[in-house]
């Protein structure tokens, strides 16, 4: 009873802490550990031992996989150098530097034990940088290289850690340093990759959603114990499972087992992702407890912790700048043609926050190394301070460098084009199909999907005091469903339909107010940040063609002489026609361009110069 007393008492603060976060505009983690730094001293609240176990057996592998699956793996293989510069050369570069620091500072630790901790504190942690990254608004490049990092950088550490305590008792060389690395890696993406194969088949052939979502519960505990059991890394073979799962995705299971599987990760993933900070925040006084009966004086314990959390800093910029520099050079951002600036840099430097991996870790150093509460209090000197110094104030760094968050009207304009050319495919397939259609279902249709793209087109071109067609059907339609859902609750009420009926019927209204809430707020999100800088794909056609300024009204002469009212403008770059967009009754701009096949216009709505290429479906 009292266990599950305390468990619910976490899960209540996780809730309650996140929620007044969120309030605040203030990322999670940081009054997460807060608030159970200061609950640890709280009268009656039991101790709490994080044990290495529960967190490298019952949290990292939920954790990794949920965040492998939602990272891009086209995106990870774009910045793959960076990513494996980080994830294996800075971890190494790290553990041996803090090892140096720690063995100056405390020689009575022995070198095994200095390498020890400089493994447990290398990696910073995949959760806190994408939670903190996400909810201040870095840039997408940024948050990608950072993701892909934590990812990858736990398995360098674990093999660092184990290599230091193998060291401790048998002595251990170089070559052999090495080649257990190799040997963990290599088993840990082969493991990584069979589990992905043998999913991929059973998947294919299920056909219940939540025996598909029950599976996936499964897989990374699966891989990681796979890799384990043959000595491989476990943390590679969860990463690589998940990366492959949630790329091939689309292709091997049903839309409602995609969309079941990712509301599943997302709960699964804010519960853990949360409650690990507020573990680490409670293991503070269990910590303090301890170091108290160490033999070093105060002042030396104060300093080793000092100086090994400015050590992992430091050594982190010292190794990003040259990395960048001298072995990757960055080639063009796909936004912005020019290659990513020193802020970009300067900011995965600054974005080193370690987490619950680290201190998980530390327990693993064996009871038999000398001053083991000192090694743990480093740890977890380098948590907090990293956490609470570095995350507390990424946002502010990102901001005073005017590093752009990614910009929602560059996304809604990149959605629309996307959609228009899924459309355009669709539409190819339609024309190729026959069947007999007496009651018009392919007009039927092609409406709707026409319906689809003129909503998305519309979030980018009504000025802000003009509601769209889009969102006055949203408006309208979500007056409707509440309408709706009120009558089918009285029928339920009745008894007089079988209540599963009632249910599938709730279900279809819940996901069509979904669909609208999130239009909604794409729409808010777009009207706020409305900026006048290109973005998405470029051609030729939009290199070649200049930018220009309308030279008369701004109306859609069409429109007036065909008495009906336009939604927004676009004009042609070739001759200065202005007509309306594609979401308007008539759609003069697109058939000005089938006329005249002049390829690419502009919006002439206030604040927007962005183009668009007719032949390629390219922004710009």
């Amino acid at each position: 009873m009292e266990i599950a007393m305390l468990l619910v008492a976490v899960a209540v603060t996780v809730l309650a802490v996140t929620a007044v976060a969120e309030r605040y505009g203030l990322a999670a983690p940081i009054p997460l550990i807060i608030v159970g730094w200061a609950a640890s001293y709280v009268p009656g609240v039991p101790e709490i031992h994080l044990e290495a176990e529960v967190v490298l057996l019952g949290l990292l592998p939920p954790l990794l996989y949920a965040a492998a699956m939602s990272t891009s793996l086209v995106d990870f293989n774009a910045n793959r150098r960076p990513i494996l510069l980080l994830s294996v050369g800075l971890v190494a570069f790290t553990t041996v530097g803090v090892g140096l620091v720690v063995h100056a500072i405390v020689p009575e630790v022995g070198w095994p034990g200095a390498f020890a901790i400089g493994a447990v504190v290398a990696p910073p942690d995949a959760v806190a940088a994408t939670a903190i990254g996400r909810r201040i608004g870095l840039p997408r490049r940024i948050v990608t290289i950072l993701e892909g990092e934590s990812l990858l950088n736990d398995a360098t550490a674990l093999v660092g850690l184990r290599t230091a305590i193998a060291a401790a008792g048998t002595g251990i060389t170089a070559w052999e340093v090495g080649s257990e690395f190799v040997v963990a890696a290599l088993g840990g993406v082969a493991v990584g990759l069979a589990v992905f194969i043998v999913v991929a088949a059973v998947r294919k052939r299920l056909e219940d959603p939540l025996v598909d979502t029950a599976l996936s519960l499964v897989v990374p505990f699966g891989a990681y114990l796979a890799a384990e059991e043959i000595h491989a890394s476990g943390v590679i073979s969860v990463v690589v499972t998940g990366l492959l799962l949630g790329h091939k995705a689309p292709i091997l299971q049903s839309a409602q087992a995609r969309i079941s599987e990712r509301m599943n990760w997302r709960t699964i993933a804010f519960v853990l992702e949360n409650t690990v900070f507020l573990l680490i925040g409670l293991q503070a006084r269990v910590l303090i407890d301890d170091v108290r009966e160490s033999p070093l004086p105060t002042s030396t314990i104060v300093a080793v912790c000092l100086a090994t959390l400015v050590a992992v800093v430091v050594l982190r910029m010292a190794w990003v700048f040259p990395a960048r520099y001298l072995l990757i050079r960055p080639g063009p951002d796909p936004d912005t043609g020019k290659p990513p600036p020193w802020q970009y840099t300067f900011l995965i430097g600054w974005a080193g926050m370690r987490g619950v991996v680290t201190l998980a870790a530390a327990f693993v150093i064996p009871e038999s190394f000398e001053h083991r509460e000192v090694l743990l209090m480093i740890a977890f000197t380098v948590v907090a301070g990293t956490l609470l110094g570095q995350g507390m104030t990424l946002g502010w760094v990102a901001r005073r460098m005017r590093v752009p968050s990614p910009d929602p009207t560059d996304d809604a304009l990149a959605r629309a084009t996307l959609l228009q050319q899924a459309s355009k495919a669709g539409n190819k397939r339609l024309k190729e199909l026959e069947f007999d259609d007496p009651h018009d279902v392919r007009a039927l249709i092609e409406q709707r999907v026409e319906q689809r793209n003129f909503a998305a087109w519309e979030r980018l071109g009504t000025a802000a005091d003009v509601e769209s067609p889009s969102a006055l059907y949203s408006r309208v339609r979500e007056e409707m469903i509440q309408a709706e859902r009120a009558r089918v609750l009285e029928i339920r009420s009745t008894g007089s339909v079988p209540s599963d009926i009632v249910s599938d019927v709730l279900a279809m209204l819940d996901i069509e107010e979904s669909m609208l809430e999130s239009a909604d707020e794409e729409r808010a999100n777009v009207e706020t940040s409305r900026r006048s800088r290109p973005a998405g794909a470029s051609c030729e056609h939009l290199e070649s063609t200049p930018l220009r300024d309308p030279d008369g009204a701004l109306v859609c002469q069409d429109c007036i002489d065909a008495g009906v009212q336009w939604v927004s403008l676009r004009m042609c770059l070739d001759c200065g026609k202005i007509g309306c967009c594609d979401s308007s009754p008539l759609r003069h701009a697109t058939a000005h361009f089938r006329e005249e096949t002049h390829p690419v216009m502009r919006s002439v709505e206030p604040g927007e110069d962005w183009r668009w290429c007719f032949v390629h479906h390219a922004t710009g």
